[in-house]
């Protein structure tokens, strides 16, 4: 569903159709997560990417800042679901702060993603959730300010080193 426009990529939330651009300082922080998870995605099987991610049933259609699937779920292309995910994290900029926040918290425990890591640049913290429900997710692990390290629970076993973001 991603589509040529002036920004990067398109998302829908909540029906409305968002055009995405993000910011050299949002990559840089995309970035630093990646680093620090890469060894253990490769080891798992998996890839991590921003690739489409479909709610069926909703008026969403979401590309998250990185998200974690095992490798011959990328291999299928196409959208996946946030249930095929291991992990899902959500970078927030000024215009899309509350939205990760609150609506993709929401409809990501809604729909089963297992880990969201949401890394609030405007905050300067970082919160894991777990253990999804459709009333959202039943567990928190945070807001940890920046320089904090954050556990990332199995399969992934690592901590993450919040200091750089």
């Amino acid at each position: 569903m991603t589509t040529a426009h002036d920004g990067d990529r398109t998302e829908i939330v909540e029906g409305v159709i968002t055009n995405v651009t993000p910011s050299w300082d949002h990559e840089r922080a995309a970035k630093l997560v990646r680093r620090q998870i890469e060894a253990r995605v490769d080891d798992l099987g998996c890839v991590e990417g921003s690739g489409n991610l479909d709610l069926p049933g909703s008026a969403n259609w979401y590309v998250p800042d990185i998200a974690v699937v095992r490798e011959e779920l990328a291999h299928r292309g196409g959208a996946l679901l946030p249930d095929q995910t291991l992990l899902i994290v959500e970078i927030t900029s000024k215009s899309s702060a509350e939205t990760d926040r609150v609506v993709k918290r929401r409809r990501y425990a809604e729909y089963g993603a297992p880990l969201y890591l949401l890394v609030d640049r405007m905050e300067r913290s970082v919160t894991l959730f777990a253990e999804p429900g459709s009333l959202g997710y039943t567990k928190a692990d945070g807001p940890h300010p920046f320089g904090t390290a954050v556990r990332l629970p199995e399969p992934f076993g690592i901590d993450l080193d919040t200091s750089g973001l």
